[in-house]
């Protein structure tokens, strides 16, 4: 059943970098249980799951105090000791003291038990899947910027491994995103990938500046950063590799509308030399400079 609310409800949702509000989609939050378990943030996940230990706790204590005399040696003798005596059962530790002393008190244990066990198995469950789900550390640049370079014109991004160990075979994709109108079509966002100049790296431990060559091929040729804007142009980078310390595959995903371009600007230098010992200063990962400014200092 679908309630009318629901059909004109705007949902407000980030994707792919922007923000977006969505009409007519029904939420099927029951169906999506394990995805919001595993991509809630850890206070709230916690915070669900007492929540729902108390629920569970709530009702059953309310059964029990539904029955007459259900639970021997109850202390207090009252609703909380009711609640006591659930959380007891539900987690299956049965201190002795209390204890059920009905058929009917028997009947409601034996649900909570079998609620209870079940819970721990689920929670335990999600909570592993947490915890083993691979977890990307690629640090990829606030800004890609745009230069000349030995007569080419490039677009250029840079990222960088942030667990300074070794992510084998890594590849690197990049995508534009334009909205484009026909009238056979209308409106859309069309995608088109973009050539790299090196889209793998065998060994992908330290650096990796990701090169685009704006040239007769590329569609971004002969276009002024203004045209860009007006068809909200966007790019998607995206690296893959497995990490050869888990052993599993990592993947980073990043948006950069076209507005976050600096354009003639090169990145500064992190790297540097002390006799043979490599220097790597990632507090300038983020920084550029503009080509004029470079040229000033040159000469």
């Amino acid at each position: 059943m679908q309630f009318p609310w629901q059909r004109h409800y705007g949902q407000r949702i980030t994707m792919g970098g922007r923000d977006v509000v969505v009409f007519g989609m029904e939420r099927h939050y029951w169906q999506d249980i394990y995805y919001y378990a595993m991509t809630s943030s850890w206070p709230q996940f916690f915070l669900a799951a007492a929540l729902v230990f108390l629920s569970f706790n709530l009702i059953f204590a309310s059964l029990y105090m539904l029955g007459e005399h259900p639970i021997a040696n109850m202390a207090p003798d009252n609703f909380l000791g009711a609640f006591f005596f659930s959380v007891e059962t539900l987690a299956t530790v049965g201190y002795g003291d209390m204890h059920p002393q009905t058929v009917y008190a028997h009947w409601v244990s034996t649900t909570e038990i079998f609620v209870g066990m079940a819970s721990v198995a689920l929670i335990t469950g999600v909570m592993f899947a947490r915890f083993s789900r691979p977890r990307a550390s690629i640090l990829f640049v606030n800004h890609p910027v745009s230069h000349e370079a030995d007569g080419q014109k490039l677009l250029l991004f840079r990222i960088a491994n942030a667990r300074l160990n070794i992510i084998s075979e890594a590849s690197a994709k990049l995508r534009m995103l334009q909205d484009e109108e026909t009238s056979s079509m209308g409106k859309f966002r069309k995608l088109t990938d973009l050539r790299l100049e090196r889209d793998q790296h065998p060994m992908f431990s330290l650096g990796w500046t990701i090169i685009h060559v704006i040239d007769a091929d590329s569609p971004l040729y002969g276009k002024t950063p203004e045209q860009l804007k007006d068809v909200n142009t966007a790019f998607i980078l995206t690296i893959e590799g497995v990490d050869e310390t888990t052993h599993q595959m990592q993947r980073a995903r990043q948006y950069y509308p076209v507005q976050e371009i600096r354009w003639n600007h090169r990145y500064v230098d992190v790297l540097n030399y002390q006799g043979t010992v490599a220097h790597l200063h990632y507090q300038h990962f983020h920084e550029s400079v503009a080509i004029s400014e470079v040229a000033q200092a040159g000469q």
